[in-house]
């Protein structure tokens, strides 16, 4: 018996009172569900009651799942309600709760997913917790109300068991990851870690061997990036030589950032261009693609890439629209500039806000159903389109009567086949006319909740993909969005995290201030505006107030007066976005040069080098920091001097360029350098507009014609 109904009396759902669209789908639960909170906790001290606590968010379809089946009853209800205190928690709202209980459920020997459920003290401590229980025992696991009553009857009779399992599991998660001794990152680690994780690639399907796959954007920027400091003839090792590192150096033997190697010991880099190229071309015309409506799905369930978990989060199209931008540059391949454009023309259409900022994610569920939404059949087909059209449509994208999806057809064109210019504006024409049809059914939700971090990752992917495909209104989407977030989502120098309904979820996280200080700092290159590198520079300074650890350089998640948890969290690993202190990283060496002071890079260095043995210990789990130092041994500072018209045209050049290696500053005069900058007695000797290339304390002679950059940027790093 299920009830849509909000309970009353002592067991009241607080939900509605959220602005959160995930915990808006919850304020109808029969649970007497609170937020995250004060009042919360305080409530299990006062009753004595261990604390269930739930996590998900929006789009996630075993939340949708565990809802209905558990949430939605009045019998589960009743036990939850009875014997804890029920907490529901959007992870992408509270990451920073999501991530030490999610760290518990590992210590637990558990694999991570959501929904997140996990049994606490009134304290907040951890004590036990899986992932997804059924109603009904199956999947190997036990029914939920079984696992509700046996952790009560646990928490009441057996209090040396919780306080065994709370101790282990706290001192667990206050332990330092940090290895003892120092090690070394320089262009020999970074070589050496690509030819290890180059043995992951699937060599047929791109992406990671086996199934499931996700689109790891950092893994591939890390091929990529090994693939620019390869430009010579001795290829990699093949795929499958190992995955891991051997020991760091012993303690004692220094922490340093090593300079590169000398020319010719590079490798071929065409191995590592063609793994991204391939794994682009898969993603590009899988299923994991929405060929109607743009946008990439989170991740495929199968190895080709045909089948996707049908939602859509901002992150993963924010990445791989710079990815598609930075291959596209290379190989110049109308398959990447058409998804790029397809991908921008969906947020712009489907997630921008009224503000101009950016949405989270579309649900992958509709009408109750995983992927109704995206899914169609050949008799659908061939109604919409008619029969010649109809059957044209379906054999360049793999419609068939019985279907590649339980019966229906996820679109895709995985299947190579000859398509002509002629054949391509016919199928354009043909997707339009069923995208027309798709409008019309039950969409999606849409959670419309403004993340300051990830808007962040939008608002550089945009500036520098608008860069490189020549579209200057994708830097004005960038721009509205990032005013917006600089507008309504800062108080004074600091960030809020999420802001939906006019209501501003704050502190902010340190996720937000470095992504968003990466965009201010992208459109600072692409617009040499000084306000970007003012507002870049107020938020790192809030950055080092309130967030830094003052014994190694690196940044808690947490500001120092956030909310109180039961610790305070501090993970250096990626997740589906790039971590926080691999963003800062990048951020700092880059502010090195735009602001023009080295404190910064010293920052950087420092910041690297305390994470540096846990980066060697766990090469996949550290990819964008590995990919920050590389900007570190390799960036190429252009430096553009002079006004007018030739001034301009480097300046459009040196941006142009795709932007994992370089940093571009404007110096109308040599006063605009800092004393000692290494270009600044060359500016003074210029007497015409001119570029100065320079890699480390090494400049070019003076380039004065935009096409003799990318000749100049070789011969520095040579040197």
């Amino acid at each position: 018996m299920t009830s849509s109904a909000p309970a009353t009396g002592t067991h009241q759902n607080r939900l509605a009172r959220e602005t959160s669209p995930y915990l808006l789908q919850h304020k109808h639960n029969p649970v007497a569900w609170w937020a995250w909170g004060p009042e919360a906790l305080a409530e299990a001290k006062r009753t004595n009651r261990p604390i269930l606590l739930s996590v998900g968010y929006a789009a996630c379809h075993w939340c949708h799942v565990m809802a209905h089946e558990s949430f939605e009853d009045d019998d589960t209800a009743r036990v939850m309600n009875e014997l804890f205190v029920n907490i529901k928690v959007d992870r992408e709202e509270r990451p920073d709760i999501d991530q030490i209980y999610m760290a518990a459920l590992h210590h637990l020997g558990e694999h991570g997913g959501w929904p997140l459920t996990m049994f606490l003290t009134p304290d907040g401590e951890p004590i036990w917790g899986g992932t997804y229980f059924p109603k009904e025992p199956r999947y190997g696991k036990a029914a939920f109300v079984d696992v509700l009553q046996e952790i009560a009857r646990i928490f009441r009779d057996e209090p040396q068991k919780i306080e065994r399992n709370r101790t282990a599991l706290m001192e667990r998660l206050a332990a330092t990851a940090r290895q003892s001794g120092k090690v070394t990152l320089g262009q020999a680690e970074l070589d050496n870690a690509a030819r290890q994780l180059g043995g992951l690639i699937d060599p047929v399907n791109g992406g990671t061997r086996g199934a499931p796959k996700f689109p790891q954007a950092a893994l591939f920027e890390l091929l990529w990036r090994a693939g620019l400091r390869s430009p010579h003839p001795n290829p990699p090792p093949q795929a499958g030589e190992g995955t891991s590192i051997g020991p760091p150096p012993q303690a004692g033997e220094g922490t340093s950032i090593r300079p590169p190697p000398q020319a010719g010991q590079g490798r071929d880099g065409a191995r590592y261009f063609a793994a991204v190229d391939i794994t682009l071309d898969h993603i590009c015309e899988g299923g994991i693609y929405d060929h109607l409506g743009g946008g990439f799905s989170r991740y495929s369930v199968d190895e080709r890439w045909l089948v996707p978990h049908f939602e859509k989060m901002l992150y993963d199209n924010a990445q791989l629209l710079e990815l598609l931008a930075i291959a596209w540059k290379r190989s110049g391949k109308a398959l990447y500039r058409q998804r790029a454009h397809e991908t921008v023309a969906w947020l712009e259409r489907e997630m921008t806000t009224a503000e101009g900022a950016f949405c989270a994610s579309l649900d992958a569920d509709s009408e109750g159903e995983e992927g109704k939404f995206y899914v169609w059949s050949y008799d659908e087909v061939l109604r919409v389109l008619g029969i010649e059209d109809g059957e044209f449509f379906a054999r360049h994208y793999d419609v068939t009567p019985a279907g590649n999806f339980e019966g229906h057809t996820i679109l895709n064109r995985l299947k190579p086949l000859p398509r002509s210019d002629a054949d391509e504006t016919r199928l354009a024409a043909l997707r339009a006319k069923l995208l027309a049809v798709r409008n019309s059914r039950v969409r999606p939700g849409l959670d419309d909740k403004v993340l300051a971090d990830w808007n962040g990752l939008m608002i550089a992917a945009l500036v520098n993909a608008g860069l490189l495909f020549g579209e200057p209104t994708w830097r004005d989407m960038a721009a509205r969005a990032f005013d917006f977030i600089a507008r309504a989502m800062t108080k004074v120098d600091r960030l809020g995290h999420s802001w939906r309904d006019g209501q501003l979820k704050f502190p902010g996280l340190a996720s937000d201030f470095a992504a968003m200080i990466r965009a201010a700092l992208a459109l600072y290159e692409a617009t040499g505006e000084r306000r970007y590198l003012e507002q870049a520079l107020a938020w790192q300074r809030a950055l080092d107030h309130d967030y830094v650890n003052t014994d190694d350089g690196t940044y808690y998640l947490t500001a120092a007066d956030a909310e109180g948890l039961v610790i305070r969290p501090a993970a250096t690993t990626d997740e589906a976005t790039p971590n926080h202190n691999a963003v800062a990283a990048g951020n700092l060496i880059r502010l090195a040069v735009l602001a023009g002071d080295d404190a910064w890079r010293e920052k950087a260095d420092r910041l690297i080098a305390a994470i540096a043995p846990q980066a060697v210990a766990n090469l996949y789990m550290h990819m964008a920091l590995l990919n920050a130092v590389d900007l570190r041994l390799r960036g190429a500072e252009i430096v553009v001097t002079g006004e007018g018209g030739g001034a301009d045209a480097l300046l459009a050049a040196a941006r142009a360029l795709p932007p994992l290696d370089r940093i571009v500053l404007h110096a109308p005069a040599a006063a605009a350098l800092r004393p000692g900058h290494p270009a600044r007695e060359k500016l003074k000797a210029a007497h015409e507009p001119a570029a100065f290339v320079c890699v480390g304390e090494t400049c070019s002679l003076p380039v004065t014609a935009p096409a003799g950059l990318i000749g100049a940027i070789a011969a520095v790093r040579h040197t």
